[in-house]
């Protein structure tokens, strides 16, 4: 009995799964379908949906590991699409995440699962270091993705892993193809924005690359990379001076308008520079 009812299960699903197919075809469109080659989509297996209606179908479907998978297993482009809104972190395995890791074909199906999936799963951080080593472009340009939205994300790491995630960064910079190249640059932005000290962490890195100082790097590399990562450099240190010198205006004003108020102010304005730096 117990066999039984597990097969039945798997069937309940799949069924859910083709229904959830049926909706997705109902509100796709041909000029969807037509403008993901604009975007370096496939849609060799896809309907063309819009992003929102993905989004809305997820949200109906509600949260559900076992059907997620089932989504997955269409290998429709949407519907995979769909499972970063329906699968359940917490259930998520390594080897789930491995699995679909694998199966990325384009920047866009990485990005949305890592930003709204796999950064909530306990096994995130590991990930950024396994992927980072794939030969793979849009598996390796997963760690990087991934790095980019735990930076954005993960309210509660400390400074560590960020550098760590640095040293990573560093290794990857020579890597040209596009889609790792383009992930390897927000995360490094990314981790400039969060603090003083990782922003310094990132100014450093790419001002290695604009004074050659990364070992084992071939000048053609270097000249191409110069062009994207000392941008970064110029951005963040342009992007700490304005930070300290709008907090220590904000300071001044508090102190004419109410002395007293100062050190409040230091405090608060530490928050609001740790969110938007």
């Amino acid at each position: 009995m117990a066999r039984l009812a597990a097969v039945l299960s798997v069937r309940s699903y799949e069924d859910e799964a083709q229904s959830a197919l049926e909706w997705l075809k109902s509100h796709s469109t041909k000029a969807t379908l037509d403008g993901m080659a604009r975007y370096a989509i496939p849609s060799d297996n896809a309907f063309g949906v819009a992003m929102k209606d993905m989004k809305a179908l997820g949200r109906k479907l509600g949260r559900n590991h076992e059907l997620a998978a089932a989504l997955w297993d269409t290998g429709v482009y949407e519907a995979r699409m769909v499972c970063a809104f329906v699968d359940d972190p917490a259930q998520i395995t390594p080897r789930q995440m491995d699995r679909w890791c694998h199966d990325f074909d384009n920047w866009a199906i990485c990005d949305t699962i890592c930003f709204n999936l796999f950064d909530r799963t306990p096994h995130a951080w590991s990930k950024v270091a396994q992927w980072s080593r794939k030969r793979s472009e849009f598996e390796k340009r997963a760690a990087f993705a991934l790095l980019w939205s735990l930076s954005l994300h993960d309210k509660r790491a400390d400074n560590e892993p960020f550098v760590q995630g640095l040293a990573l960064i560093e290794r990857a910079a020579d890597d040209e193809r596009n889609f790792v190249k383009k992930a390897v640059n927000m995360a490094l932005r990314a981790i400039g924005k969060r603090n003083r000290a990782l922003n310094a962490a990132a100014v450093a890195v790419a001002g290695a690359w604009r004074t050659h100082k990364m070992p084992r790097r071939g000048a053609s590399a270097r000249r191409g990379h110069d062009r994207w990562i000392g941008d970064i450099h110029a951005l963040h240190a342009a992007r700490a001076a304005h930070v300290l010198s709008a907090g220590a205006r904000l300071q001044r004003r508090a102190v004419r308008a109410e002395p007293g108020a100062a050190a409040d102010l230091t405090s608060r304005w530490a928050v609001w520079q740790y969110i938007q730096i």
